[in-house]
Order: C-alpha cells, then structure tokens, then sequence
C-alpha cells in the first residue's frame, strides 16, 4: 500500500515537472515573436525616418497617373498636395540636428589643446611670477611669454575688464595657477616677482566706476607692495603716459611733471596711477622694496576688448563693418601707438634691469588721429566707411609722444613691429571676433610670429 503511495505521488511530480517546462517554453516563445515583431516596427520606422531626412531636400514633382478603361487611356497629371504633418516632423528634425551641430561645436572645444611649446627650467632658474590683471589685454599677452619661457605663472584677476578666454590655452598646465581675486582685498602668495597690471586703462571702462579704478590703483597697489615686501620679492607697477595729463612739453621726457586736471573726468586713472607711483618710491626709500615703473603710452594688439573705446579698436570694428568711422574732436591730436609684443619685451627688460626710476614705454612715431583713421580704412579690405568727426571728449591729450631715451640707454629696448604689420594682425583678430558664433578654444589668437622673437 504504502509502495503503491509512494509510485503514485512520484508521478504527479514528474507530470507536474514537465507541465511547468512546457508553460516555461510557451511563455519564452510568445515573448520572442512580440520582441521580433517590435523590432521589425521599429527598423521600419528608422527606414521610414532616414527615407524621410534622405529626401527633405528635394522637393516633390507632381507625378502622372494613366488610368486604361477599356481601350480609352485617360491621362490625369496629379496635384503635388503638401502633408502639413510631414512637414511638421520635418522642421522638428531640422532643428534638432542644429542643435546637436551646436553641441558637438562646444564639445570639440572643450577638447583639450596641446600646449604652446614650453622650455624646460631648472629649480634655481624657474620663478615664480604674480601677474595680477594677468587675464586682460596686456597682461594675457605677458603670461604667454613667462609661460613660455619656462616659469611658474600665478594670475590673480576679478574679471572686470579681464577675461577668462584669454588665458585659457594654459588652464591644466603644470606651470599655470589662476586665481579669481579682487586686489583691493589682501592676498597672500608666494611669489619672487610680481608684474602689477590690475586696473582698467579704457576711459569708458575706468569711468564706469572711478571708485572702483581709484581703490584699485591705491588699496590694490598697497596691497601688492606689502606683499612684495612681506616675500622680498620684486615688483614692477604697471602706470601710464596719463600721468602726463594734457601735456605742454612735447615729446614727454620722465623728468616731466605733468599736467593733470584733478577733478576731471579722467582724474580716477590718472592720478590713481600718480599716487600708484608715489606709493612704490615710498615703499622704495621706507621698506627697501625693490621697484620698477613703467610708464605705458598708448598700445595695441590681439585681445583688445571690442568696446573698450579706444581709438585702434573703435576705427577697425567700424571699418570691418563699413560702418562711419568717427573722429572725436577736430582729429589733429596726435598718438604714438605701440604693439603689445614691443611693450612686453620693455616690461620684461625693465624687471630684469637695475634700473629703478620711472622709464617710459611706448612708440616714439607719432600720429594724428584723423591720419589713423584713414591708415585703418585703407588697409581694411573693401572698406567703404567713410570719417566723420564728432564733438571733442573732456580733457582729452591734444598731443601724445614718449621720449624713449631712458628706454633705449637703460633698456636696450626700442619698438620693433611697425604700425602696418601690427594693424593687421589686429585687424585679423577682429575679424575672428565678428566671426565669432560659439565656443571653441582655437579662436584664442596666439601670435606666434611675435612671441618666438623673444
């Protein structure tokens, strides 16, 4: 009986068993014909989408129909009738491969540069060099050739006139640190020079806020030089032919006192940097700091702001665009116009020279302002602006020439790019901003040609 038991419940198992497996296959079979019929909908649809992105290009021709009845062949020409939902799905795709164009465009330039050629330092040869403004015009173009040359570079820059993109070639090398920092606030570093460049030099962007340009050039100043002080370092302060003010002594000699209106316009730049000057010969003969001052006439270059309001920038932008090209004023007062690698190559022999007196730099050849304009328009290509002159700015130079006998004697240095080869790189770089659509790093201008003559 019990066997008997035993026999019967043995086979109930076994029949179960099978029943299962068979429930299992059936259910595994009914899930690959509905996989196999979804994937066969969708690779018609993928067809039925690239048909559609094949052919939006062209447009439909009306198509001919022949109907025979009979022995009668009746030929009908058919309307070519627009499907608007076609059309719809059309413009949806249409705008979506702009915006993945515009998304890989910013991704390829995220993708890392190679590296401007570096030269390799030893221990006591690198060092370490604060450029403060080290992201704006000038002083982009100073870490380029610090950078180069093997040293270590910390930029320290607000961002008010500077910009990120002008440094950004260098961002994740080993020898490159930036600093986001205002220096009206104290800033504590290491550093064994420091090139002070920190403070608008535009007059639209230095009147913007004259308080912050005046803290900037007397708190900011202080506060690099008791830094300089504190690390024993040597630091060169960054002032400007506008201590010359309107001057009546042409050209402008060092020993020059200038001719400053204090309560014009202008006043916050120039005398921020007179009181600048005061404060480094102060911390000179009280701290025994060591100094250098460079004088700055008026420069040029790639990486000028496209609105600061300077003459070069102003001219070329509304000769690029034929736009008229306005002259402030009755044209006749004169500029000497340096390029910024000529300038560069003067800071960097000043600080590397023993000389401690203020030393102008700039470009001994001067012209007027009405002769420029039309130097600009003739070198523009296709150029159909046309000069205008527009009423005269407060307190504007009449008359602006360095007198770079110090430089020459003490510096060995004079300006070598003439006015003709420096405009066109200028031009060129404008013309890459106007071009300017998106992001990508290739469109930061790195004049080759110009750095590997240092």
């Amino acid at each position: 009986m019990i066997r008997q038991s035993l026999k019967f419940r043995k086979t109930i198992t076994i029949v179960c068993v099978l029943s299962l497996l068979v429930l299992i296959f059936l259910i595994l079979r009914k899930d690959k014909i509905t996989n196999d019929s979804e994937l066969k909908i969708r690779n018609q649809r993928l067809d039925d989408d690239f048909q559609d992105i094949a052919y939006r290009e062209f447009e439909q021709k009306p198509k001919k129909a022949f109907y025979v009845l009979g022995e009668k062949e009746t030929k009908m020409e058919s309307n070519n009738v627009a499907d608007e939902g076609t059309k719809h799905e059309l413009q949806e795709a249409k705008a979506r491969i702009e915006q993945l164009e515009k998304k890989i465009a910013i991704l390829e330039g995220r993708i890392p540069q190679k590296y401007p050629d570096v030269k390799y330092l030893g221990f006591k040869e690198r060092k370490r060099i604060l450029v403060t403004g080290g992201a704006g015009f000038v002083g982009s173009h100073l870490v380029d050739v610090l950078m180069m040359q093997g040293h270590e570079v910390i930029v320290v820059d607000n961002f008010f006139t500077g910009r990120k993109r002008n440094v950004e070639h260098w961002f994740g090398h080993r020898n490159f640190e930036m600093i986001h920092h205002d220096i009206v606030n104290p800033l504590y570093v290491e550093a064994d020079e420091i090139y002070h460049l920190a403070s608008p030099a535009s007059p639209p962007h230095y009147m913007q806020n004259p308080v912050k340009t005046i803290k900037t050039n007397t708190l900011g100043t202080i506060n690099m030089l008791g830094l300089a002080r504190r690390v024993g370092a040597k630091i060169l302060i960054a002032s400007t032919s506008e201590v010359y003010g309107d001057p009546m002594v042409h050209p402008q000699p060092e020993s020059y006192w200038g001719h400053v209106n204090p309560i014009g316009p202008r006043a916050c730049y120039d005398e921020g940097k007179r009181v600048a000057e005061t404060l480094a010969y102060s911390y000179a003969k009280q701290e025994k700091v060591s100094v250098r001052v460079a004088r700055i006439f008026n420069t040029y270059g790639p990486r000028m702001h496209v609105s600061d309001g300077r003459v070069v920038s102003n001219f070329i932008m509304q000769a690029l665009q034929n736009l008229t090209i306005t002259v402030y004023g009755n044209g006749k007062q004169t500029r000497s116009f340096c390029y910024v690698s000529d300038l560069v190559d003067g800071l960097l022999a000043l600080m590397a020279s023993s000389y401690s007196l203020p030393v102008n730099i700039g470009n001994p050849v001067e012209h007027t302002i009405e002769e420029f304009a039309v130097i600009i328009k003739n070198q523009v290509p296709g150029c159909r602006s046309t000069v205008a002159t527009g009423a005269a700015v407060e307190d504007d130079p009449q008359r602006r020439r360095p007198d770079i006998t110090l430089a020459k004697k003490h510096l060995h240095w004079s300006p070598k790019v003439s006015l003709q080869d420096g405009l066109q790189r200028t031009i060129d770089y404008f013309k890459e901003e106007l071009s300017r659509t998106t992001f990508y790093n290739n469109q930061t201008y790195i004049d080759f040609k110009v750095k590997t003559s240092h």
